[in-house]
């Protein structure tokens, strides 16, 4: 009878286990959808901004998968136009005076705005879509989306467009993920909804109610990062941006760009 070795024996064990781990994460990262495996994998958008005013890097593979997949994140190169966005999760008090600005300059805003804000502001949304800016929709629950099923991203786009539907007779038709967080099956999904994906080539740290920018510091960020083609994210409940918005949008036209609604937007 051979002597065992189990020492060799151990190491395969362990290599074994190892590759089963690795094959059922790798499983999790993909879902089956009309015969065909699309991957899960996680992607959190981010950009790294450039100087004089030229357009930032936003990653070619994650651009790449996002336009595959019908969605915008950046503009036509020679064109100076700025698409300008607000997230709206909860309304701090600072809308109505976002809005007065915007019509005061003659500037058409996407507001993507959750369950929540819909429910507790109707008359602001109301305005917005009277006033004839683009309502987006930025789910129910504001929950990741590649962390969900694909029943349950369904019901946080859906349920949301039912209701912004039924309230305002307003059909929405521009979607940003949760957090900036999406997938290739995530982009699948809200695609086949009829949703065209909007990320941005533009944010900054203004989403902190209690924490908010320095306003001098905000302004020159902002306007020193201006570029063509821009897709620009601000945070409905920053103090900051309702206060230099207006300085901004007019110091922005004065060198040469035109706020642009995202039904004009040009690839």
């Amino acid at each position: 009878m051979k002597k065992i070795n189990y020492e060799i024996l151990g190491i395969l064990i362990i290599a074994i286990f190892s590759l089963s781990v690795i094959t059922m994460n790798e499983k999790a990262k993909t879902i089956e959808t009309n015969g065909e495996v699309v991957s899960n994998q996680k992607i959190c958008w981010g950009i790294k901004r450039n100087s004089n005013h030229e357009q930032p890097d936003v990653g070619k593979a994650n651009q790449k998968i996002l336009e595959e997949n019908q969605g915008i994140c950046l503009g036509n190169k020679a064109t100076k136009s700025i698409y300008l966005t607000f997230d709206e999760g909860y309304e701090a008090g600072y809308t109505g005076s976002i809005l007065k600005v915007l019509k005061e300059n003659k500037v058409k805003a996407t507001f993507f705005i959750t369950a929540h804000y819909v429910n507790t502001q109707p008359e602001l949304v109301k305005q917005m879509i009277k006033e004839g800016h683009i309502i987006g929709n930025h789910t129910v629950n504001h929950k990741s989306m590649p962390e969900l099923t694909e029943e349950k991203i369904r019901l946080e786009t859906m349920e949301l467009h039912q209701v912004i539907q039924e309230k305002f007779n307003y059909e929405m038709k521009y979607l940003r993920p949760p957090k900036g967080e999406f997938s290739e099956k995530t982009l699948q999904i809200t695609n086949q909804l009829g949703y065209k994906t909007v990320m941005w080539s533009f944010a900054y740290e203004d989403w902190e109610e209690n924490n908010q920018p320095n306003e001098q510091e905000a302004k020159k960020k902002i306007l020193d990062n201006l570029h063509n083609g821009e897709i620009m994210l601000l945070h409905g409940n920053s103090k900051t941006n309702t206060n230099i918005l207006d300085s901004v949008i007019k110091e922005a036209k004065n060198m040469g760009y035109e706020f642009k609604p995202l039904d004009q937007f040009e690839e």
